[in-house]
């Protein structure tokens, strides 16, 4: 069967050449049936690392390295037979986990472990995988009693279910839509390669979709207000009751079964809501910690963002001749007032961000940070032309981790940007196998024959994923339970993703990398130095929009009570009273593709792109104080928290770093509502 199925082949990247979805559910099926035997025969009188710990390590690896071909092919080359390959499979491997979480046998070998002598004698990494173990036994049900495991199992089958359907709805959603223009009348005020990328795929003039470059494109920059209004509202309708396709593909009834079943394991697991049960392997230590949090930064940046809403009324009424200004002119109006303000409009940078040439200069300056080698590699099987492999070594040329790059959007991929684990670091008979990424990004393809140029947002993305990727390869933790991204806080995920944008900010990096794609000419300094001042252009309107969606999910998930059901427009109508600003049109259902927290596992967890986001900038201004290629510092960094894992709390890492307790006020000062000390 190995021979017949590349999932179950023993090797060190997946063959996407030869991987189909009819492999999935064998080779998962296959693999299964193995680590339960593997895993009844584990009965050792002294449990220790080599009789129970490294076993089970391999079953876990052996079936999350086959599972994740599956998982990421979903999201990258979606279709039908993928969806339903990665459905059966999930399942399939929810139940499995339940019987392991449930297993009081193989919950007592850890305690015995625990309590044994050879405690001592296990590494740092060890320990905290064993600590983590145990409290995930107990999240994970094993106190129930047998007819609570059973409705628990039950409903973890049932999430898992749901969860994949509101993905799905989203993509279809997504997918289905389209608006075909003749010819380019509609499209005035659009970049030459924002009109390549609309063109139709039979030459016949143009069409719209939701992809968001396209979206983008239309709601930055295109002149016509019907064209924008028709696009917003199709983006922000989508998979709901409302818009051009109302109920087709509505995620309302997944949204309410989603939240009451996520509750109903909160509180067989003795949680009064799902926010309680989240927490419980966060930095933050209660909901009003998180609410006071969100709200100390609501109460900062409201004043600076109502200043920047009425300067965009303004300016929409005196020079856009926009009387009322509504949600689909918010980002033309910003464009139009950003360029007039700073010069440094997209139209001006795009063609100064080739992605070659990003991807190149953010590659270069994580080599000189961290004294790496990245090197492309041809010879590796790929799904798509597109996408790039690569391998990371350290300064004595040791692998330290190999990479996917997948950076462009396509019909059948899932939107937005994300970074996926196909490998976690782990030491095996033959050595150390590192670890491997997926980063996934949608930035606008090539078209017209030209280079794909990235807009500045792109390149922050980019950015972004990469740093999520720096902080699961450069691990030096060999227990995957607490190596790489694996075990740390979900509060402090985003820590080394928005520490890395930074950079694409500053002039003296874009000078490395950003060149004119005709003509090779660097990106004008005085250009760098607009673009690095207009990044705290609307910041006070950003990060009221980002505090909306915290609030949203956390208070969701904290208040979430059958009775009353989800609530979703009534509970976003009260936050959005709370925040004020610009009114938002009924018809808009942002729970409905809001796949972070129903499909994307961040689940009472949004707040941490701002929790995180205070480590962040207040570890780039160490960078700031200390040089910004300052090896000693980057050095500091990765040995403190990049190569980390796990293995201690995040708090613990960062004060290791900067010697202090993170500044809450660092973020506002990075976005100029703070005046700097």
């Amino acid at each position: 069967m190995a021979a017949a199925n590349p999932l179950l082949e023993d090797r060190p990247l997946p063959a996407f050449d030869r991987i189909r979805p009819e492999h999935a559910v064998p080779a998962v099926d296959a693999i299964l049936a193995d680590n339960r035997a593997r895993v009844q025969a584990l009965d050792p009188d002294r449990p220790d690392e080599a009789s129970l710990l490294r076993p089970l390590e391999e079953t876990e690896a052996r079936l999350g390295e086959a599972f994740s071909p599956v998982r990421h092919l979903r999201a990258v080359r979606n279709s039908p037979e993928w969806r339903e390959a990665y459905r059966e499979c999930y399942e399939k491997i929810v139940d499995y986990e339940s019987e392991l979480a449930h297993d009081r046998r193989l919950y007592g070998l850890f305690i015995k472990l625990r309590e044994d002598d050879a405690w001592r004698g296990l590494s740092p990494a060890r320990q905290a995988e064993v600590e983590h173990a145990l409290r995930d036994f107990r999240l994970g049900g094993v106190d129930l009693s047998a007819k609570k495991k059973k409705i628990f199992a039950a409903n973890e089958r049932e999430l898992a279910r749901r969860q994949a359907r509101f993905s799905d709805r989203v993509m279809d959603a997504t997918a289905a839509w389209t608006l075909p223009l003749p010819d380019a009348a509609k499209l005035d005020g659009l970049l030459q390669s924002d009109r390549e990328l609309l063109r139709a795929p039979d030459g016949g003039g143009y069409r719209l979709s939701l992809q968001p470059p396209a979206v983008d494109a239309v709601l930055r920059r295109a002149t016509d207000r019907e064209l924008r209004r028709e696009v917003y509202t199709a983006y922000q309708t989508r998979a709901s009751d409302q818009g051009p396709h109302a109920g087709k593909f509505d995620n309302t009834e997944e949204i309410e079964g989603i939240l009451r079943l996520s509750r109903e394991q909160a509180r067989l697991l003795g949680f009064g809501t799902v926010a309680e049960r989240a927490l419980a392997t966060r930095m933050a230590e209660s909901p009003a910690e998180v609410l006071d949090f969100l709200r100390s930064l609501l109460e900062r940046a409201r004043p600076r963002a109502q200043e920047e809403l009425a300067e965009l009324r303004d300016y929409a009424r005196a020079e856009c001749g926009i009387a009322e200004l509504e949600r689909w002119d918010v980002a033309f109006v910003s464009e139009r007032l950003r360029g007039e303000k700073f010069r440094a409009r997209d139209a001006d940078l795009r063609p100064y961000l080739p992605a070659d040439a990003v991807i190149a200069g953010m590659l270069e300056l994580a080599c000189e940070l961290f004294r790496l080698s990245i090197e492309r590699r041809e010879d590796v099987a790929v799904w798509h032309p597109d996408v790039r492999f690569y391998e990371i070594r350290g300064a004595d040329g040791e692998l330290r981790g190999q990479f996917y790059l997948d950076p462009y959007a396509r019909a059948d991929k899932r939107g937005g940007a994300w970074m996926d684990s196909c490998a976690s670091r782990r030491r095996t008979a033959a050595g150390a196998r590192p670890a491997v990424a997926y980063l996934s990004c949608n930035g606008a393809p090539p078209a017209g024959g030209g280079p794909a140029l990235f807009s500045h947002d792109d390149a922050l993305t980019l950015f972004h994923e990469f740093g999520h990727g720096l902080h699961h390869m450069l691990t030096r933790v060999e227990c995957p339970g607490v190596g790489g991204i694996d075990g740390v806080e979900w509060d402090a995920v985003e820590w080394p993703s928005q520490w890395l944008e930074n950079w694409c900010w500053e002039p003296a990096i874009l000078a490395r990398f950003a060149r004119h794609h005709e003509t090779g000419a660097l990106l004008p300094a005085e250009l760098a130095g607009r673009l690095r001042a207009s990044r705290r252009f609307n910041a006070g309107l950003a990060l009221l929009r980002q505090l909306e969606f915290a609030l949203f999910d956390f208070r969701l998930h904290l208040e979430y009570a059958p009775a009353r059901g989800a609530r979703t427009g009534e509970l976003l109508a009260e936050i959005r009273a709370e925040i004020g600003g610009l009114r938002t049109p009924e018809f808009v259902r942002t729970a409905h593709s809001f796949e972070h927290i129903f499909g994307g596992g961040y689940a009472a967890g949004y707040y941490s792109y701002k929790w995180a986001e205070v480590l962040a900038a207040d570890t780039f201004a160490a960078f700031e104080e200390e040089g910004l290629l300052n090896q000693e510092t980057a050095a500091r960094f990765e040995r403190c928290m990049l190569a980390a894992g796990g293995v201690r709390p995040a708090r613990e890492m960062f004060e290791a770093f900067r010697g202090r307790a993170p500044d809450p006020d660092a973020l506002l000062r990075q976005a100029g509502l703070l005046a700097a000390a």
